[in-house]
């Protein structure tokens, strides 16, 4: 019965480490994934709130005018009213 312990705590670590290298935690390249898709977060009514669209997850972007927006949809929000905001990455400015 000793056995069976060690084949399961073997067995966890050993699909962990799996998950961690096949995810692709090491090899992540953040110039690689997708810009925001701002066309999805675009008001129905010119006159709605932003708070009402963009939801309240912090999921930060970067974007060239320094500034580190709360998600992609506030920087889509943001994109449409300053005009020459581009996206630079995803996560906080400076880091």
């Amino acid at each position: 019965m000793a056995a069976l312990p060690r084949v399961t705590i073997f067995f966890l670590v050993f699909s962990t480490l799996t998950h961690i290298v096949f995810s692709g935690k090491f090899f992540r390249d953040p110039s690689k994934w997708p810009k925001p898709p701002c066309k999805m977060y675009y008001p129905r009514d010119p006159l709605e709130d932003v708070t009402d669209i963009c939801p309240d997850l912090p999921a930060y972007v970067c974007a060239t005018n320094g500034h580190t927006y709360k998600n992609e949809c506030f920087f889509c929000v943001a994109k449409w009213e300053f005009g020459d905001i581009k996206f630079v990455k995803y996560g906080k400015c400076g880091e």
